[in-house]
């Protein structure tokens, strides 16, 4: 019922940024939350960042605090993830995901198809 499109993944080196971009669209007032998941070769996925569509509160994993910032225009059905001072350790796919209204926390049942981020030393 709701569909996610990534965009902005590509190289980087080391100390560069990206934008990554999420539209939604569908039935997208069923949203309750929005936000990003990553996962590295032979590693698990992990929570990146994550945000209310309604209330605007803002979670970010720990190990991107200060780097990263989510950001959302509820006009585009859109949110970004602005990722700064990139090191190699932040490469990965970058999956957008979102939670319906009552379903509880991300990760919800919508995913987009992921944008692989790579960074060069």
């Amino acid at each position: 019922q709701v569909q996610l499109v990534e965009s902005g993944g590509g190289l980087v080196q080391a100390g560069g940024s990206l934008r990554l971009s999420c539209t939604a669209s569908g039935r997208t007032f069923m949203m309750q939350t929005i936000g990003w998941f990553r996962q590295a070769p032979g590693k698990e996925r992990e929570f990146v960042a994550g945000i209310m569509w309604s209330l605007g509160s803002i979670s970010y994993a720990e190990s991107v605090k200060g780097r990263f910032t989510i950001s959302k225009d509820n006009a585009k059905n859109t949110v970004y993830l602005q990722m700064n001072s990139l090191s190699p350790e932040d490469t990965a796919v970058y999956s957008c995901n979102a939670a319906q209204i009552g379903s509880g926390p991300l990760p919800g049942d919508y995913w987009g198809q992921g944008t692989q981020v790579t960074v060069s030393s």
